[in-house]
């Protein structure tokens, strides 16, 4: 194939595949500086692009994930007939997500096999999960230039912190620097299998606190309950920064923490391409597969005969991935990085560079 001069990345609609998906766009940035990288995505994910230099252009398609929608797939693919892109990368595996290349005439449609693609992806890769077992590989090898070509360096997730943004940030929200700073992400949009429970992270956040730790706590409406259980617990240093903040925020107020807590969700993710040091808590996901990717980071995970079950609630009703991993593992893995003392500590990892700044 021809060295594209203008390519398209069908994006991810979650959060964290599309941080994860940086290391393809990076990729493709290192491999052809001349050529025009732009990403289709749904605007939930595609905002997220805008801290991605290497980027050209986030184009939205307002079709979320699980949606057929022919008719909106058609017009899409009709406005993209006019950018004329010589190469589209599709990262999902799903038919529906090859449909909207195909139908714009893009030349090459590249992807790997997925549920009855045949004609819908022409450059078929393979993928060999032994040798590459990260999701964020898994992306990235889409952007080699030909199938079989080894990965080379890895460009790790590193999205642009807005300085003037996050001073704004912290003058409205009134938040402190004077001292150490945990963020939080407590939720699980996916569905509980994957929280830590409520309790637990109310304890972490009230030993933080008489600790002298300032608790950040990120989430959605869906996380009500426990940001405001974890804020009471923490009545010197909490901050409830639920419905407070949007995705971007996070990017930029997570580069001020020391330490970030999260379960396996899109939020973590999104803080590990800013904050220096994330704590990730497995229990039904595999800690091996996508792991906090920041500068430094801790995946905690007690490996029990059931996990990765990847189910959305605990089959087995019991919940013991999450429910007995034990709140003095996550403080001491945050007061104490990678101390024998932390009986779930999977593995820590380093991820490095530092992130840059606008």
């Amino acid at each position: 194939m021809d060295q594209p001069e203008r390519v398209l990345v069908v994006g991810p609609s979650w959060i964290g595949d599309m941080v994860m998906a940086q290391s393809l766009f990076m990729g493709l940035r290192a491999r052809l500086p001349a050529a025009t990288v732009d990403v289709l995505a749904p605007a939930s994910t595609a905002q997220l692009v805008a801290r991605m230099p290497e980027v050209d252009d986030a184009v939205i398609m307002n079709i979320e994930h699980g949606e057929f929608a022919w008719a909106r797939r058609r017009e899409a693919a009709q406005a993209l007939r006019k950018r004329r892109y010589d190469q589209a990368i599709v990262l999902q595996r799903s038919a529906k997500a090859a449909l909207v290349p195909w139908l714009a005439g893009i030349p090459v449609r590249t992807g790997y096999r997925g549920e009855l693609r045949f004609g819908l992806i022409n450059d078929v890769r393979t993928l060999d999960k032994t040798r590459y077992p990260l999701k964020a590989e898994h992306y990235a090898l889409l952007g080699t230039a030909a199938e079989g070509d080894a990965l080379g360096e890895m460009h790790w997730p590193r999205l642009t912190i807005d300085t003037g943004r996050q001073r704004e940030l912290v003058a409205e929200l009134e938040l402190n620097l004077e001292r150490p700073v945990v963020g939080f992400a407590p939720g699980a949009a996916y569905g509980g299998a994957k929280a830590w429970p409520t309790r637990h992270y109310a304890e972490l956040a009230a030993r933080l606190d008489a600790a002298g730790h300032a608790c950040w706590i990120f989430g959605s409406a869906d996380d009500r309950a426990v940001a405001e259980a974890m804020a009471a617990a923490a009545p010197a240093h909490g901050v409830n920064l639920a419905e407070r903040t949007s995705l971007i925020d996070i990017v930029d107020l997570a580069a001020l923490t020391t330490q970030f807590v999260g379960n396996d969700t899109g939020v973590m993710h999104l803080a590990s391409a800013t904050a220096p040091s994330v704590i990730g808590l497995y229990g039904s996901t595999d800690p091996d597969y996508a792991p906090p990717l920041a500068a430094t980071s801790q995946r905690l995970w007690r490996g029990m005969d059931c996990s990765p079950c990847r189910e959305r609630q605990c089959p087995l009703g019991h919940h013991a991935c999450l429910e007995d991993l034990p709140v003095r593992d996550v403080f001491a893995a945050g007061t104490h990085p990678g101390s024998s003392v932390i009986a779930s500590l999977h593995a820590i990892t380093h991820y490095g560079p530092a992130i840059k700044a606008d």
